[in-house]
């Protein structure tokens, strides 16, 4: 539906934004905000409704509700002094103050979770047997968010940690994804498994969703694991963007000032894994996520009971800390984007630079974050989610002049 207000329009089926003709880009919860307001001009929209709408009900403060109206009202030509079309009722909350015109069929409000209502899970078999469970939502062009440390396809999709970033990586995408093995829905088998075998996972499940070309967004460990991809298949990755990975694991490089050693974290899983209440497990979800809010780091403490083992957890760590693609970067011929946060205390930020500077034409992008999960009510979880669907060209950030 096309939203005409002032100068500006409103294309939420396109995610486009413009003003007196111009395209305008928009933080993916900016967007949101604005459709919100368009949606219902003249009403009063609390901030508890735009914590629901935007935030999907997480507990973020007055000063990151406030960034974001102001982003708004920037983006529309106005100012916190005038409030000419985004006045604050104080008390109270938000009004669009001025008339709207719609292309469609009326108004329609914003609910949370907009364009994801259900998923799909299904089984693929890879190297060794092993059954990996894939998941698929939305629609459009594909995109494949690769299996990583602490996944699991059905607490993910309830997850304030991680259904915001599903949400908006599937708004205009179909987007598949996977627990890798030995985690999540998937088999728990880890015999003698390599950095190969997890190839072969996301091979298998590219191949049993008919996928031939086709972008990725990895994360953590499995960073590395889509170079080794993109060296064996070069032909059938079309964009990959590596976000908090390394190309050389914690137990084959030199430590950093900050890294976090892997005798810690295989001390604090063998010391709590599986307990909830243990201080042990919680201060190992802490690591990840330092600024994350009760909820969501209840959220984390659940999906580490629920999605791998004690067993299983030591054992991948040991396999994951020993990746290294350090001779193959300069391989890979895919496009790249390397994003990575400046303090990062899982993957030092080392080594995202290392992969930038050794993979051919890739792009480097730094957030100004100390959580290795990236957390919705941050301001640099909007720029990941703009940088990743601009570079792989997602319809939702193509931007194009209103017709006529």
């Amino acid at each position: 539906m096309i939203f005409r207000f002032g100068t500006c329009l409103l294309d939420s089926d396109r995610y486009e934004f413009f003003r007196c003709g111009d395209p305008v880009h928009l933080e993916p919860q900016v967007f949101t905000l604005l459709q919100v307001l368009v949606t219902r001009p003249g009403d009063v929209i609390t901030k508890e409704h735009l914590v629901e709408t935007v935030w999907q009900g997480l507990n973020v403060s007055d000063s990151t509700i406030n960034a974001r109206i102001n982003a708004a009202r920037k983006a529309v030509g106005d100012n916190g002094r005038d409030q000419r079309i985004i006045r604050t009722i104080h008390g109270r909350g938000f009004q669009l103050a001025v008339d709207v015109e719609t292309d469609g069929q009326g108004v329609r409000d914003v609910s949370p979770g907009i364009g994801v209502v259900q998923q799909d899970v299904r089984f693929a078999k890879s190297s060794g047997g092993a059954r990996i469970a894939h998941a698929t939502c939305g629609s459009g062009p594909p995109l494949v968010r690769m299996g990583h440390w602490l996944s699991h396809l059905e607490l993910d999709w309830d997850s304030p940690v991680w259904r915001p970033l599903i949400t908006a990586l599937s708004h205009h995408h179909t987007l598949y994804r996977y627990d890798q093995r030995g985690t999540g829905l998937s088999g728990r088998a880890l015999d003698n498994v390599t950095l190969d075998d997890f190839v072969d996972d996301l091979a298998a499940v590219a191949d049993a969703c008919g996928l031939d070309r086709f972008p990725i967004f990895a994360a953590s460990q499995a960073v590395p694991v889509a170079v080794r991809f993109a060296t064996r298949f070069p032909e059938r990755l079309s964009a990959m963007v590596l976000y908090g990975g390394f190309a050389q694991g914690r137990a084959l490089r030199d430590p950093l000032s900050g890294d976090i050693d892997e005798d810690t974290v295989l001390s604090l899983i063998r010391a709590g894994w599986g307990r909830e209440n243990s201080p042990f497990v919680r201060a190992f979800a802490t690591l990840f996520v330092p600024d994350a809010t009760q909820e969501q780091l209840d959220s984390l403490v659940r999906m580490q009971m629920q999605s791998v083992s004690p067993e299983n957890a030591a054992t991948l760590r040991q396999i994951i800390d020993r990746f290294s693609v350090v001779d193959e970067l300069s391989m890979v011929t895919t496009p790249t984007l390397v994003i990575h946060a400046d303090a990062d205390a899982i993957q030092p930020v080392d080594q995202g630079r290392l992969l930038a500077a050794e993979i051919p034409g890739a792009k480097f992008v730094m957030l100004e974050s100390r959580n290795h999960i990236p957390l919705p009510q941050e301001a640099s979880w909007d720029r990941l989610v703009l940088e990743t669907l601009t570079f792989i060209g997602g319809q939702g950030y193509r931007m194009r002049g209103p017709a006529g």
